[in-house]
């Protein structure tokens, strides 16, 4: 994982979500098949868009989180600005898919 990906928990989430700039949220558990499959294109997404935030929720270490946003299927990815959800992605997305939604709310 990128050392640009935040690893959120109850402790820093809702500081984290809070922020101005948009805030892509990966909900995902170590033995979900799609949401290793999607970790290497979120380290690359990271790494290219400047003013915007990738984070991970572990489900199995955060169930509190997972229930409070209704994540039913992982991996689900929300897209918070300024502490609101403007865009909930599931499942196994594209890398222009995810980088697409994500400039539009840069």
């Amino acid at each position: 994982m990128s050392d640009k990906i935040l690893t959120l928990n109850a402790d820093n989430f809702k500081a984290t979500i809070a922020a101005d700039t948009p805030v892509l949220v990966d909900f995902w558990a170590p033995w979900c098949g799609p949401c290793k499959a999607i970790a290497p294109i979120l380290d690359e997404l990271a790494r290219e868009l400047d003013g915007v935030q990738i984070a991970k929720v572990n489900v199995d270490e955060n169930e509190q989180i997972a229930a409070e946003y209704a994540i039913r299927a992982i991996p689900t990815m929300l897209i918070f600005k300024g502490g609101q959800v403007v865009e909930q992605i599931v499942g196994m997305t594209p890398k222009d898919a995810l980088k697409a939604k994500l400039t539009a709310h840069i």
